[in-house]
């Protein structure tokens, strides 16, 4: 498979601290592994996998900062709907542009949309996996992504033998960190009809 992931264009720092102009920025979601500090700090956050006092996957919520990243905390959001906010930040998600792109050395049963500060969180847009199912014709998708900016997609009735390299490339993935690529989760995700519907821990 063709792995077009770059190597990240800023060096990400994690900021927790207090900002007034945090509220009026463009918010989106962004995945984080189940040990992310920002928890224990009290960033605002979704459980997507596990249970909340022991999560596999998190998303948080924050901004696009000129020199990092900054995440949102509870007190940043007083006096807001926080519901609105979190359709604020899914809909920014959605429009951040990611395109995928076949993998011809694997019989074009492969996707990958790779390469994006947001590809692995375009896995929540239900029209970008709507065109995963489109292009592969499959009604039931495997999808890895085991870092930031990675994702691969194939069918769950693909061929046996792109199914096993395609677990291969997933475990390279998750071990390989030249790219400076954060790791976010060891296992394969299950969508079906656009949506997230399982997960197949490989820990």
């Amino acid at each position: 498979m063709e792995r077009k992931i770059r190597k990240p264009t800023r060096n990400w720092k994690r900021t927790y601290k207090n900002d007034t102009n945090r509220t009026s920025q463009c918010h989106i979601s962004y995945f984080k592994p189940g040990d992310w500090v920002g928890i224990k700090a009290g960033a605002l956050k979704q459980t997507l996998f596990g249970p909340p006092e022991a999560p596999q996957l998190v998303i948080g919520f924050g901004y696009d900062a000129p020199d990092n990243f900054i995440f949102l905390m509870p007190k940043d959001i007083d006096g807001k709907d926080p519901n609105q906010v979190l359709q604020d930040a899914f809909a920014n998600l959605e429009a951040v542009q990611s395109e995928f792109v076949f993998s011809e050395s694997l019989n074009n049963q492969v996707l990958t949309a790779s390469g994006h500060d947001f590809s692995s969180e375009k896995i929540l847009c239900q029209s970008h996996m709507m065109k995963a199912h489109q292009l592969l014709n499959a009604e039931e998708l495997l999808v890895s992504i085991p870092r930031r900016r990675c994702m691969m997609v194939t069918s769950t009735k693909a061929d046996k033998d792109v199914l096993n390299k395609f677990l291969q490339l997933h475990n390279h993935a998750w071990r390989d960190e030249s790219y400076g690529n954060a790791p976010i989760i060891n296992a394969l995700i299950n969508i079906r009809n656009g949506k997230i519907s399982g997960l197949f821990s490989l820990d």
